[in-house]
């Protein structure tokens, strides 16, 4: 069950999170520097990565529908700082350009295609969102001067993972289970695991008692489902067993 942000919206958050991306890498002592958060990764490499990512989904959204995706481009980002930025601010415009002009209806492929996030320039745009509010987090790890998450930026974040990543019509391998996730401004959801998939929704009042839960701010939570933080870090009740299985879970279709 996705939220309904506007189209225009999405599209000024990556602008508006890529531009914090970029003072985060500008910030940093180095583009050697590592990042905590993605082992064996330099801030370099992660740069290489999103800039790499946002000219990619450029071109499958200027592509539009298609069975299988346009080839990844295996140029190296150029390794001078100002270079670099300049490149990273290009690969993001390519990006925000091929979306203004496809619109948010756009069919596209996808990888996410049997779930519930729609797989259209909206989905791409809201994905896009949320890779660059994660690594800009890493970002700012590896530059010692971690800022705060916008909260309502977070918490569409936990609800696109779910929809996008946790949304899925392949078996649960285990037995039947559902996970409340409560972020502390206000904001649940509930998962479903079972025989016919992997099924996010809106939490309400009447749902019965989970499997398992996980409570947090909004940020905790999100950082928590990208894999950068861990239960420890999270108030959990329940069978653990649950998160260390859909953790480890890589569902075949």
């Amino acid at each position: 069950m996705t939220d309904s942000l506007e189209y225009s919206a999405l599209l000024q958050l990556i602008d508006e999170r890529s531009a914090a991306f970029r003072s985060a890498v500008a910030a940093a002592p180095g583009l050697d520097a590592p990042v905590p958060s993605c082992p064996e990764w330099t801030l370099f490499d992660l740069v290489q990565h999103l800039g790499t990512g946002q000219r990619w989904w450029a071109a499958v959204v200027a592509a539009g529908p298609a069975e299988a995706p346009p080839a990844k481009d295996a140029t190296e980002a150029p390794r001078e700082l100002e270079a670099l930025l300049a490149w990273w601010s290009e690969s993001n415009e390519l990006l925000l350009s091929a979306l203004r002009e496809a619109g948010p209806e756009r069919e596209c492929w996808t990888w996410w295609s049997a779930g519930v996030s729609p797989a259209n320039s909206w989905g791409v745009a809201r994905r896009r969102v949320h890779e660059v509010l994660v690594h800009t987090y890493d970002a700012q790890l590896a530059a010692g001067a971690v800022q705060p998450m916008p909260a309502d930026v977070a918490i569409d974040g936990v609800a696109e993972f779910l929809d996008t990543c946790n949304s899925t019509p392949a078996a649960w391998p285990h037995e039947a289970a559902t996970i409340h996730y409560h972020a502390t401004e206000g904001r649940s959801w509930l998962l479903t695991l079972d025989g016919t998939g992997a099924w996010p929704a809106p939490l309400t009042d009447d749902a019965a008692p989970p499997s398992a839960s996980a409570t947090g701010t909004a940020e905790q939570l999100l950082l928590f489902v990208w894999g950068r933080l861990t239960m420890s870090d999270l108030k959990t009740e329940g069978d653990q067993q649950v998160f260390e299985r859909l953790i480890a879970w890589e569902p075949e279709e």
